[in-house]
């Protein structure tokens, strides 16, 4: 992590870094059984799994986001979507001033797409940096589907099993029934076309979304081995990719 180097150590290390991680996530509701840190924690530990790599370079955690739409439940703490924009084009600016031009931003919450989209090509157009955002749920959808027979969306079985394994000591399995018997079957409310449910407390009453009680470790040490490989992958590809070849194509 770089954090953890002084400023003599960074040298070397983002010297030999051809990538940056940046881990992104959120503090906010998770129902009654996961804690609020679930995004920001599950997004810093699959970015520790490059920690050890000598071609990248692990930033600190992002642990703030875009998540006004839980703001109804106790605890969550959220930034408008151009804060947190400009937050990380600016982090990752300042890192490919050191030379490293190239970065994956590790996200743990779906709020943050938008303005993580935004971002990358704001970079990219600038020629900055080419900085595209990985989720670790899209990584692992079909295992997931696999594993656990829900619609899901937020605090539901993948989720809960993935910190179960990871952090153990802050979910409350007690509690799983509890946000399941409150939870929604699926995200939003969409009525005739239209989207009405705006925000989590519109359609779920305990703030999950799907079936945490169908959770176990096990899946989620699954989930997390299957993730952290398609991110090992992810970053292989982008330290091989040439500089000049990930800017956007001149006009012909």
């Amino acid at each position: 992590m770089l954090s953890e180097h002084t400023t003599k150590t960074a040298a070397s290390a983002l010297e030999a870094a051809e990538v940056a991680i940046l881990p992104t996530g959120s503090t906010e509701q998770h129902g009654p059984a996961l804690p609020l840190g679930t995004d920001h924690l599950v997004a810093e530990a699959f970015a520790r799994t490059a920690a050890d790599r000598e071609d990248a370079v692990v930033l600190p955690t992002v642990p703030v986001g875009v998540s006004g739409h839980h703001r109804q439940f106790p605890g969550t703490l959220h930034v408008s979507p151009e804060t947190f924009e400009a937050y990380v084009v600016e982090t990752v600016e300042s890192v490919a001033a050191h030379g490293v031009r190239k970065a994956v931003v590790v996200n743990g919450h779906g709020g943050n797409d938008g303005a993580l989209d935004r971002a990358a090509r704001r970079l990219r157009g600038s020629e900055t940096a080419f900085a595209p955002s990985w989720n670790w749920w899209e990584a692992v959808s079909a295992l997931a589907d696999e594993l656990f027979d829900e619609e899901g969306g937020h605090a539901d079985a993948a989720e809960s099993s993935l910190v179960w394994a990871l952090r153990p000591e802050l979910v409350r399995s007690d509690e799983l029934a509890a946000a399941e018997a409150g939870a929604s079957a699926g995200w939003g409310e969409s009525v005739h076309g239209a989207e009405l449910g705006f925000d989590t407390a519109d359609f779920s009453e305990s703030g999950a979304v799907g079936e945490p009680t169908l959770a176990d470790p096990e899946g989620g040490e699954r989930l997390f081995e299957a993730a952290s490989a398609e991110l090992s992958a992810l970053i292989d590809r982008l330290a091989a990719r040439p500089l000049e070849d990930c800017w956007p194509r001149p006009h012909r």
